[in-house]
């Protein structure tokens, strides 16, 4: 079986402010981590390698040091990896994003299947997934919480959905995306770290030209989206006290509820 895991690097959003100025996220001095809900995928390819046997790998867009979170994929078991990285795929939204995965994917050749975290915790869209299944025409299952059986030609899944789980059969290939209540990641061998660090890992980083893309079919240019502004909005309170005695601070408070339509 070959399995492809799709993973981003991301900041830790715990640590993340925003340019009053410019509206953009300050990057700087922030630490970057392997999307939390990506670390799920790799686990379950993982799991998938160690009971049936699989060939599994990561890919992954971004700049240059995002080969630190493929690394980490390499130290939990992944087999190989490759980063999508160029210039040229800078400020992709959704859909440029999911076409570059896409051609990628197509660069890699057979696969059975393919996971992703269910959504990345700096956009919080949930679409790449469904997105790149969409590019390379096959089926995908969205919130998986398990992977029951694999058949010999399809799998059969649960997905979480608000009022308990749906029992899924598919055929393969397919993507799944999951969920963190599927598993509890691993944590990373170190002498598979050290290999990654030290360029002995398999770690193949591909540009526009080696996915076969024009400048105009990706990044800023090929996004049908574009952000004009990021904010965080004002929050704060403001007090009022009643005056009068305590019959007449009942009725305004009476009032001001029904003028504001909380009564």
């Amino acid at each position: 079986m070959n399995i492809i895991v799709l993973l981003k690097q991301v900041p830790n959003t715990t640590e993340v402010k925003l340019d009053p100025k410019t509206g953009n996220l300050i990057r700087e001095g922030i630490e970057s981590i392997v999307n939390p809900d990506d670390l799920h995928a790799i686990e379950a390819a993982v799991a998938l390698k160690e009971k049936d046997g699989a060939k599994i790998t990561a890919l992954s867009m971004g700049p240059p040091q995002a080969i630190d979170a493929l690394s980490e994929a390499m130290g939990m078991g992944v087999d190989e990896s490759i980063l999508l990285s160029d210039k040229a795929f800078a400020g992709a939204d959704t859909w440029a994003t999911s076409f570059t995965l896409g051609k990628a994917i197509e660069k890699i050749g057979e696969f059975d299947l393919i996971l992703c975290g269910r959504q990345a915790i700096d956009g919080d869209t949930a679409q790449i997934g469904p997105q790149v299944a969409e590019c390379l025409g096959i089926p995908q299952v969205s919130y998986v919480f398990e992977i029951e059986e694999i058949e010999k030609n399809g799998i059969i899944v649960k997905r979480r959905i608000e009022e308990g789980f749906e029992r899924i059969r598919t055929s393969m290939p397919a993507l799944l995306t999951v969920i963190g209540e599927m598993n509890t990641p691993r944590y990373p061998v170190v002498s598979n770290l050290l290999d990654a660090c030290r360029e002995k890992a398999p770690i193949k980083v591909w540009n526009a030209a080696d996915i076969g893309v024009t400048t105009s079919e990706v990044g800023l240019e090929g996004s049908f989206t574009n952000v004009i502004k990021t904010f965080a909005p004002k929050s704060g309170r403001a007090g009022e006290v009643l005056e009068g005695d305590t019959k007449t601070q009942v009725k305004t408070l009476i009032g001001k509820l029904k003028e504001n339509l909380l009564v």
